[in-house]
């Protein structure tokens, strides 16, 4: 159909095309993806993640064999939901950064973000 031979089409000629209609393809670099269900956590490690844009539409491709986990202790706690200072709203990512950046612990960096209104400057120079 598309090449002509038995064993399918040259990978560039399949980007070109892809490209052609509007398809990007971005292999990303993962250690590791959780898909949450009610019933369990899907735990992939070493997995191979593709993001495809196209035209604005974003699609995620995972290979792998997951491992699968009790709901919820794949995280260890639930992920962290970008808020403008909703109550407990602190982001974990927030508290990483403030704790490598100070040294501080990441329950004295969520206490100084949170003292602070999520307010990243001010949690470092509180806690330096």
């Amino acid at each position: 159909m598309f090449g002509g031979g038995g064993g399918g089409m040259d990978p560039r000629k399949m980007k070109q095309m892809m490209e052609q209609m509007g398809v990007n393809m971005e292999d990303l670099d993962a250690e590791k993806v959780i898909i949450q269900t009610p019933d369990a956590d899907l735990v992939f490690t070493d997995a191979e993640v593709n993001k495809i844009d196209a035209r604005g539409q974003e699609t995620y491709q995972i290979v792998g064999s997951p491992d699968e986990q009790a709901p919820g202790s794949a995280g260890g706690s639930a992920p962290a939901v970008e808020s403008g200072g909703d109550a407990g709203g602190v982001p974990d990512e927030d508290v990483e950064i403030v704790a490598m950046r100070t040294g501080a612990s990441e329950d004295d960096a969520r206490e100084a973000l949170e003292a602070n209104d999520g307010d990243l400057a001010a949690a470092v120079d509180q806690l330096e």
